[in-house]
């Protein structure tokens, strides 16, 4: 398989629901869960940045409104989740949108864009942390009411497909941008942004397009997690943790491709748990943020000899092996 197709899609959208059939204990389906959400994330950050050339360091702002709009329209305004869903999802689109005409309008780009998209998510992090509506310093907890019809499964199983579903449905996305005339566009500005506009391109509304929909996958990233923790504060929902691991995903998964944040987030998070598992066993307990030198080195090494990520390496690898066959 050279590279992303439907029926390549397919076989991984089944290789996906079959997982939780197969894997049925509670850590397994938390981490296919967990990662499923890191993915559809770093998805949306790899349709503005690997598609798009626009590299972003404030995903979390995208991801926090998601997150938090998803328990404040449960919490305050009483919405069933099944319908605040879509409604989060489109308030993290308005958030990237307006994000996106204020920078691109300023003709921002490079390492300017990038700060000020952290900016942005500090922030959105600062003022909900100080605003009674969100909560402040001590988050927001959503009821335990548990039932499918307010997305609260007894079986995790059921949370973990809907997830997938999500991821599933990204990659689709992805796909069917990239070979549209708009993930064209996206293509040449990220190659030269100056040359496509000179051939007719309208940059400012082809990065407008790309911003919005990362930001709403990213956002939609956000309702699920917290529909599957039940509680955010300002530290969870705009923390930087989450931007890290949105652009991370994508770097050392292959950036600019259809799988990479997929194989991407499993490789870390898969990584992380067992190197975590392995000094626990070692030590006699918990080494807090061996994860995060996990990552760190994986960075670097997928940078040095892999800079086309990890599909890249299996797209060089496999010439090689059939040639040596």
């Amino acid at each position: 398989m050279k590279g992303a197709s439907w029926l390549s899609i397919g076989v991984v959208a089944a290789m996906l629901v079959a997982l939780p059939l197969l894997l049925t204990s509670n850590v397994a389906l938390n981490f296919i869960t967990f990662a499923g959400i890191i993915t559809l994330a770093a998805q949306g950050w790899n349709i503005l940045a690997g598609y798009g050339g626009q590299f972003s360091f404030g995903h979390a702002a995208f991801f926090g409104t998601g997150a938090y709009a998803m328990a404040l329209l449960q919490v305050r305004l009483g919405l069933n989740p099944w319908l605040a869903l879509p409604i989060a999802i489109a308030i993290g689109g308005v958030v990237g949108f307006l994000i996106g005409a204020l920078s691109f309008r300023a003709r921002l780009r490079g390492s300017y864009f990038a700060l000020v998209t952290l900016a942005f998510a500090e922030v959105l992090r600062i003022l909900t942390n100080a605003l009674s509506f969100t909560g402040g310093a001590a988050g927001v907890l959503i009821p335990l009411r548990v039932g499918s019809d307010n997305m609260q499964f007894r079986d995790a199983r059921v949370l973990c497909w809907l997830v997938l579903a999500f991821v599933v449905g990204a990659l689709c996305l992805t796909y069917a941008i990239a070979r549209s005339r708009f993930g064209a566009y996206l293509v040449a500005v990220r190659e030269n942004e100056d040359a496509a506009r000179a051939l007719g391109v309208d940059t400012f509304l082809v990065k407008l397009k790309a911003i919005t929909v990362s930001a709403m996958l990213t956002a939609a990233a956000g309702c699920l997690y917290a529909q599957k923790s039940l509680y955010l504060d300002a530290g969870i929902g705009f923390g930087p943790w989450i931007s890290i691991d949105a652009l991370l995903a994508p770097i050392v998964g292959g950036i600019g491709t259809v799988f990479g944040p997929l194989v991407g987030a499993a490789a870390l998070l898969g990584l992380g748990e067992v190197t975590k598992t392995l000094i626990a066993s070692l030590t006699g307990g918990a080494a807090p943020g061996v994860d995060l030198i996990v990552f760190g080195a994986l960075l670097i090494l997928s940078v040095a000899f892999a800079p086309q990520g990890l599909m890249g390496l299996v797209r060089v690898l496999r010439p090689a092996s059939k040639g040596g066959a």
